[in-house]
């Protein structure tokens, strides 16, 4: 499900002047020659900064029908030549890897108007910014399919413009479709900039360069595709975007996202393909508005770290005027708001791509390998739920499985789900709970080495955990404690019957490190927000002899005290997993999956961590 975007816009106010409005581009005019051969007028030093290919955050800037602009001795090249100096300018801060036209260039498929446009362009060939150009009606007779012959448009933005660019893959033999492949987000992307209207052979060719990348993510660029009618729900496929649908997007898996100008206003739709993934379909166009659109361009900021495309509408060329100088009707068009310009598209990308390009699973590895100097107890959950859970270590405490009274043997059992950085490929499920008190847990021998230790070298504990996600109250459960209470202990702070040692959850399943360090007469706790339910996470608690840390996916949490803390105190007593105590009463226990759990005698910097 789409959902609309209200968060701070990332954009940056245009650094670079922009050519005023009613200097239109028109070759042998100053402003044209402004512009051919040159380098880009206001350029910063950030003009010449590279993207980043391996940032997890990428923009893929899209430019709508610019007709208007280019309408024979009619229009104003400034509105494009502003949002291209945007691009330019901002490539580096807004990592700008790629920027697409959707058609419609010029309104008269006239050489003059390309003539026109074509300085224009020339601003992203000397910055060395990949593009591509797609042929709108308005650019070609648009009676015709692609196999129409020779063209102004062709002339202009032909294979010849595009060969030189890395990101160029070749187009069809009629020149009018063709393909790009740039890099983002650590990983390559297709992008298709079909015809107006493709012929069979079009739809061929694109089906075979999609075959000919198996493994790559698709977004389709074409001039007439979806159409929306206000009051609408969503977009609905025009009577040749049902063609493209059928001949190219249905049977496609890798095609994920659609781009399309020519209708307004603008709208969008999800549709499922014939494997039954989403496909995001979008329609921009803004030429019916102020000045033609204002070059109003439409940013697609990718965050494969967050799982989202977060889009926004701006126009370069209205940001880079004084406001004291804006007219009424461009302080209006600024920037565009509304669930057609300015949302969020949630994607799982990696689940969205798995059946074309599923992300490897981490090989398993064996528990010798992660018995590093200091471990003293390491236990994994990748076999059958038995009497005794084996203690890798090689120190001999060993885990025995122990019922909650009334709980049945199910409370404790195997499951194939785990962390996918987590050394063994396989967890056991805790189906614990309270009211009334439930599930199963283990526990150490009362002979157990692990029991007399007081860790004041400092330690470091870490373990694959998924809350249970079943809406039931799991207020105050344990993940790892030690049984003794701060009264067994000798302290006498300010609740002697809390356990000496509790690595347990809230009842907002904040993650809680509560203990009675050696040197301290009360308990003291680290606190965090960052693990929920139904999400595996990595968690981990270092103590350097001085402070304890708490960690979840190898990243420092907040409320970390600073007061010191060394060692942990103990009553000789047993340690238990998957459940806590209170005064010595367990009364529940755990809710979730566990994968494994290791604890060393020493501080690890977190790339010793188990999910390095």
């Amino acid at each position: 499900m789409e959902q609309q975007y209200d968060g701070t816009s990332r954009r940056r106010i245009l650094q670079a002047g922009a050519l005023g409005a009613g200097a239109a581009l028109i070759p042998g005019t100053a402003a044209a020659s402004a512009t051919e051969g040159t380098t880009v007028p206001g350029a910063t030093e950030s003009s010449n900064a590279k993207p980043d290919p391996e940032s997890p955050r990428f923009t893929l800037a899209v430019v709508p029908d610019t007709q208007y602009l280019f309408d024979l001795d009619r229009g104003d090249a400034a509105p494009l030549t502003a949002s291209f100096k945007y691009l330019i300018d901002q490539r580096a801060a807004e990592n700008i890897v790629f920027t697409a036209h959707l058609g419609d260039v010029v309104e008269n498929a006239q050489a003059s108007e390309f003539a026109q446009a074509d300085p224009v362009f020339q601003l992203l060939d000397q910055a060395r910014m990949p593009y591509s150009v797609l042929a709108g009606n308005h650019d070609i007779d648009g009676s015709k399919d692609d196999q129409r012959g020779d063209s102004a448009y062709l002339r202009t933005f032909g294979p010849d413009r595009f060969r030189r660019m890395s990101t160029y893959g070749g187009s069809t033999p009629d020149g009018y479709n063709s393909y790009h492949v740039f890099r983002a987000a650590g990983r390559q992307w297709l992008l298709l900039a079909m015809d107006w209207r493709p012929s069979d052979a079009g739809f061929a060719w694109a089906r075979k360069v999609i075959a000919e990348h198996p493994k790559l993510p698709v977004i389709l660029t074409i001039h007439d595709l979806v159409d929306y009618n206000p009051g609408a729900p969503a977009a609905h496929f025009s009577g040749h975007g049902t063609r493209v649908w059928e001949q190219l997007v249905n049977g496609s898996d890798q095609i994920f996202l659609t781009l399309n100008g020519h209708f307004w206003p603008p709208g969008r739709v999800t549709r499922k393909n014939a494997a039954g993934r989403d496909v995001h379909l979008h329609l921009t166009n803004y030429q019916d508005r102020y000045y033609g659109g204002s070059g109003m361009i439409r940013l697609y900021h990718f965050d494969l770290a967050r799982n989202v495309i977060d889009v926004e509408t701006i126009s370069p060329w209205i940001l880079s005027q004084k406001a004291s100088r804006r007219t009424e009707l461009a302080e209006v068009e600024l920037e565009l708001t509304g669930d057609a310009n300015r949302f969020s598209v949630p994607i799982d990308f990696a689940e969205r791509f798995a059946a074309f390009d599923p992300v490897p699973v981490r090989p398993a590895r064996p528990a010798s390998q992660l018995v590093i100097p200091g471990t003293v107890a390491y236990w994994r959950f990748d076999g059958p739920v038995s009497q005794q859970l084996t203690d890798h270590s090689g120190r001999g405490n060993h885990l025995t499985t122990a019922l909650l009274p009334g709980s049945p043997a199910a409370s404790l059992r195997t499951a194939a789900e785990f962390h996918p950085d987590q050394p063994g490929h396989a967890s056991w499920f805790f189906a614990g709970g309270k009211n009334p008190a439930r599930g199963g847990y283990l526990r150490t021998a009362d002979s157990a080495p692990l029991n007399r230790m007081t860790f004041t070298n400092g330690y470091t504990i870490e373990a694959f955990v998924k809350l249970a996600d079943d809406g039931a109250d799991h207020a105050w459960m344990g993940l790892l404690s030690r049984m003794g209470t701060g009264a067994d202990a000798g302290k006498t702070g300010s609740d002697p019957a809390e356990p000496v040692v509790n690595l347990g959850y809230s009842g907002g399943r904040q993650v809680q490190w509560a203990v009675y360090p050696l040197d301290q007469n009360d308990t003291f706790t680290n606190w965090g927000h960052e693990q929920v339910a139904g999400r595996w996470f990595h968690l981990a608690v270092v103590n350097d002899g001085r402070h304890s840390t708490l960690y979840v996916d190898s990243s420092p949490l907040l409320r970390n005290p600073s007061t010191r803390s060394n060692g942990l105190a103990t009553a000789n007593h047993p340690w238990l997993l998957g459940a806590n105590h209170y005064d010595n009463v367990i009364e529940q226990a755990f809710a979730g999956h566990i994968g494994e759990l290791r604890i060393v005698d020493r501080p690890l910097s977190t790339n010793q961590f188990l999910n390095a």
